[in-house]
């Protein structure tokens, strides 16, 4: 992956972006950005999780922003605003969503343009939404994969940042092909990640 330096690196090496990160589930993601050795100033969760339990044992602080409803009656705009909250309270610079279960509205991004990172499992712009493998599966492609991007409020959407193929092989089931494409995600995005808060890009 060739890369080029920002134009404000100096300014990132003087001071390196603080990361916060946002899970909901068993918290792999994260625990392979720790394992990546990547400093991490808070995990923001929807609810109580594995990935909470793994941020407190690995001494990051925990933020519960719970989500109270899933009804028609939740408010998108006013739980944005508090994980944004939840995140200043810990200085964030740089947010990476790690398999996070509610679509923030967009004040998240006005509050960090250009600093949200998320991953996706397929090869954007190829199957968005939440059932990429099986989609994949579904359309008889030979190659997949997974994308670190850029995240904009349309949802898997925004500038590529990496992307790595992963075979679709015959006798693969949804399950199968996902957890490969995991193995490549839990190297690639903090690869990724530690990449962009140096201030090197794409």
């Amino acid at each position: 992956m060739s890369v080029r330096r920002a134009p404000d690196s100096e300014e990132h090496e003087a001071r390196r972006p603080r990361l916060g990160v946002l899970a909901s589930g068993t918290g792999t993601i994260f625990q392979a950005i720790v394992d990546a050795g990547l400093d991490v100033a808070v995990v923001v969760v929807d609810r109580d999780c594995a990935a909470a339990e793994l941020a407190r044992g690995a001494a990051v602080p925990v933020e519960v922003v719970e989500r109270e409803t899933f009804g028609p009656d939740f408010d998108r705009v006013a739980y944005t605003h508090r994980v944004i909250d939840a995140l200043k309270r810990h200085q964030v610079d740089v947010v990476a969503m790690a398999g996070f279960g509610t679509v923030l509205a967009g004040p998240v991004f006005a509050v960090y343009p250009g600093r949200v990172l998320n991953t996706h499992p397929a090869l954007l712009p190829a199957f968005k939404g939440w059932h990429a493998v099986a989609d994949a599966i579904a359309a008889g492609v030979k190659l997949t994969g997974t994308t670190v991007h850029l995240a904009t409020e349309a949802v898997d959407d925004g500038p590529i940042l990496a992307q790595e193929a992963v075979p679709v092989l015959p006798d693969d089931t949804e399950a199968s092909l996902h957890e490969r494409i995991k193995a490549v995600e839990r190297r690639l995005y903090p690869q990724t990640i530690r990449l962009f808060l140096e201030g090197v890009q794409p």
